[in-house]
């Protein structure tokens, strides 16, 4: 079952994430700093030095939404980061952000679809994801792309958020995901469906093991799961 944001709604997941993350943009940076007690900025920080090694100079941020693991990545001192999301409410917010902080120069963001990267192939030093791909309407055509773009030595890094599964911290986690977090939400975005659907989403996607299944079916080698935050979220990784 696709679980999408607005249930009533005939129109594809695609459609309503992106009709989602407009309504919410304003407030969007807020909520995300505020509902996490500002771990997700560790988490950012922790997954980029994941490619120090690689030494990426063509960075791409795939879902970007405002830009902020883009602006991370400045800590690796690429020639260039690309960050593309469907959004366009979020992306006007990026770029403001962007003129704001003196990154335009590096930091290109572009109106595209994840699961249609409008890149040639095997082009891109890295691939990043910050809490987008259980977003995805097709999320393994979303990795194929992915693996598509990148090139040959090259590395994804995905951040999403997962299933915390030890006593006593899964149920805690649960009662603030799924009761205290959508009411925050609701009342600071107005949206009532975008903070229902964040924990159903994290329920309905593949997690751990089962999604790094997934990327070596796409092809990934080298793949690896770490659990971040006693589970709350999970870093992933993977090689072309």
């Amino acid at each position: 079952m696709t679980v999408v944001p607005y249930k009533e709604d005939q129109a594809g997941k695609k459609q309503q994430v992106a009709r989602m993350f407009d309504s919410i943009s304003p407030k969007y940076d807020f909520l995300n700093h505020f509902l996490s007690l500002g771990i997700d900025i560790r988490w950012r920080k922790k997954a980029i030095r994941k490619l120090k090694d690689l030494n990426p100079k063509v960075i791409l941020d795939v879902a970007t939404g405002t830009g902020d693991f883009a602006i991370e990545a400045l800590a690796l001192n690429p020639d260039r980061v690309i960050g593309v999301d469907i959004s366009e409410g979020m992306l006007d917010m990026g770029r403001k952000k962007m003129k704001a902080q003196g990154h335009e120069a590096i930091i290109e963001l572009r109106t595209g679809d994840s699961e249609n990267l409008p890149f040639e192939d095997n082009k891109i030093d890295a691939v990043i994801v910050a809490f987008g791909v259980r977003n995805f309407e097709n999320l393994e055509r979303g990795i194929s792309e992915m693996y598509r773009v990148l090139r040959p030595g090259g590395r994804m890094v995905i951040l999403e958020f997962s299933k915390p599964r030890s006593f006593p911290f899964k149920q805690l986690y649960n009662f603030y995901f799924n009761f205290i977090l959508p009411k925050i939400g609701r009342l600071i975005s107005r949206d009532p469906a975008a903070y229902t659907y964040l924990p159903e989403s994290v329920q309905a996607f593949p997690d751990g093991e089962e999604f790094t299944r997934i990327l070596k079916r796409i092809g990934f080698n080298q793949t690896a799961c770490e659990p971040l935050t006693f589970g709350i979220s999970s870093l992933y990784l993977g090689t072309k």
